[in-house]
């Protein structure tokens, strides 16, 4: 409980900070927790490969709103309430899905994405010794509409991983950069993208908000009434949109094979555990699905059916 604590005055310290000599002090506390943290999973994984996607939510998510909470913060955390205010102004966005999130925090903020990446590599370095298992880490970057973003931030990415991989003495341990499709313009342009990413991830949440315009936590005001008047079939946050969203999954899984042939695919999202979802997974030739714990085990059935179907 104290270490939570801990870890969430170092986050609001890290987000307060005036200027990256106040946000690599805080980063700093924050490293040895993320590092147990990407140990512990790599330990579960048990030499199986283990994916870390780089911090993506806005960082207003992280601080209070509204003026009671500010102030219960700020006395809890020995912050200037004034400041804490001023600051959760600061980041306020009207759209913050469509925002300063993502790899976007990762370019205004590069000593955001170097604390992940070392806690990531020092953990998978920890467990590789004392285990003995081949740990291969893959280091995901998110919400990437540019290849620019992409190869700027896995240049930094590349940098830090070497670092630490000459600081632990494990100069053999292979790692993937790659990415996560999620938003049209990123499919469209995958071949470019393949060129810097070693795998995609699809990210069938936001990809459905960015094709089809609507916010999963809005709309479900309206949603159902489509359904019953048969404007949709289905909602597409919960069974992946194939003439839409799904035609930009293939697009996507075309051109980045084209570029790089044994480029791993997949999806992460609550479509990962949907059998309709997953055939068409199957279909599009994708390697893996991954979804929320308790949908595992209709995924796994599911996938295996797939399989069987497609090589019938």
């Amino acid at each position: 409980m104290f270490f939570e604590a801990e870890r969430i005055v170092a986050v609001r310290e890290m987000i307060l900070a005036e200027d990256e000599k106040g946000r690599k002090a805080a980063l700093a506390k924050l490293l040895p927790m993320q590092r147990g943290d990407f140990k512990a999973l790599f330990e579960v994984m048990a030499g199986l490969p283990g994916t870390g996607r780089l911090l993506d939510p806005p960082l207003h998510e992280f601080l209070p709103h509204s003026a009671a909470e500010i102030e219960e913060v700020a006395n809890a955390s020995g912050i200037d309430a004034a400041s804490l205010q001023q600051r959760a102004s600061k980041l306020h966005e009207f759209n913050p899905m469509l925002g300063h999130r993502g790899c976007r925090l990762g370019i205004t903020y590069p000593e955001i994405y170097e604390m992940q990446v070392r806690a990531l590599m020092e953990a998978a370095c920890e467990v590789a010794a004392e285990s003995g298992a081949a740990i291969v880490p893959e280091i995901m970057i998110p919400l990437v509409a540019e290849v620019k973003e992409l190869a700027m931030l896995k240049a930094r990415v590349e940098a830090v991983c070497k670092a630490v991989l000459t600081e632990k003495d494990q100069q053999t341990m292979s790692y993937l950069v790659g990415t996560m499709i999620e938003l049209p313009r990123a499919a469209l342009t995958a071949d470019r993208i393949a060129g810097e990413a070693e795998f995609f991830s699809f990210g069938t949440n936001d990809l459905t908000q960015t094709t089809f315009g609507l916010s999963r936590d809005d709309a479900g005001a309206f949603l159902p009434s489509y359904q019953k008047q048969g404007i949709l079939e289905q909602d597409p946050f919960v069974t992946l949109d194939r003439d839409g969203v799904g035609e930009l999954v293939r697009i996507a899984a075309e051109k980045g094979r084209k570029q790089r042939p044994n480029l791993k695919l997949g999806i992460c999202g609550e479509h990962g555990g949907d059998p309709d979802s997953i055939f068409f997974v199957e279909e599009v030739g994708l390697d893996y699905v991954s979804c929320s714990p308790y949908r595992v085990p209709i995924a796994r059935l599911t996938a295996a059916q797939s399989a069987l179907t497609a090589k019938n």
